[in-house]
């Protein structure tokens, strides 16, 4: 029976890696700052660390903070499983952190480049933003009078089990480098998928197109974020709508 430590295993994503590891038979340690036994701070390593890779066969590093700290905790977990020996570590990233200016972008690419050259057996599987996302984002600008839209900006939402099946069967493979990217199954404007939420929740909010000047902005207009020419995703924003919200996905 394969061994697998998922990293960030109670989180929107590593939740479901878990699940489906385990619904295929797998024995799946869960690492997170909170879940016993491998309760675990990874930015600052330390103790139970050693404990949570030994005997592993697989890591799927699925743990990720906004507010930073992400190199730090891969270079503890790489220092770890190098210890241990551990033949495999799987890496989630984003389509377009090697061109797109954000900070965050800029540390999930750093974090690559830490895999890459950690002398471990390797994947890494870059995908577009979740439906979750564009979700909880609408639902922040929802609280405004107005849903101000930044001007010229597309998404490629994906569905985030989709994503976790993927990371689940690179986890019991051999070590595949850099995968092909996932996207979501359409590239659709912002003020599109923002009409596909009013309606999902039953809110009327005008749109107001905000024109966004730097680096960061352009990247995105230009759509280094995207993966067109990858749209194997199934799950369509609408749907993942209806899952969050009830009701009947409608037609744009």
């Amino acid at each position: 029976m394969t061994t697998i430590l998922v990293t960030g295993g109670t989180g929107t994503l590593g939740r479901l890696v878990t699940e489906r590891l385990r619904a295929d038979g797998h024995e799946v340690r869960v690492l997170s700052r909170h879940a016993q036994p491998y309760a675990v701070d990874l930015i600052r390593g330390g103790d139970g660390l050693d404990a949570a890779v030994a005997g592993v066969d697989a890591i799927v590093h699925c743990a990720s903070r906004q507010r930073g700290g992400d190199e730090q905790a891969a270079a503890h977990l790489i220092s770890a499983a190098r210890r241990a020996g551990v033949p495999h570590l799987v890496y989630i990233s984003i389509v377009g952190v090697d061109v797109v200016p954000l900070g965050y972008y800029k540390t999930k690419y750093a974090v690559e480049k830490l895999i890459e050259e950690s002398g471990l057996g390797w994947t890494i599987l870059r995908t577009t933003q979740f439906h979750d996302f564009l979700a909880q984002m609408f639902e922040a600008m929802g609280k405004l009078p107005v849903l101000p839209l930044t001007a010229g900006v597309s998404y490629q939402p994906i569905e985030v089990a989709e994503v976790a099946n993927r990371l689940a069967e690179l986890a019991v493979g051999e070590p595949a480098g850099r995968v092909e990217a996932m996207g979501g199954p359409e590239v659709r404007t912002l003020p599109d998928l923002a009409r596909a939420w009013l309606r999902a929740t039953g809110r009327r909010r005008p749109m107001v197109s905000v024109p966004v000047p730097g680096k960061v902005l352009r990247a995105l207009r230009a759509g280094g974020h995207l993966a067109p020419a990858n749209a194997v995703g199934k799950g369509t924003f609408e749907e993942h709508l209806v899952a969050r919200h009830g009701g009947v996905a409608s037609a744009r």
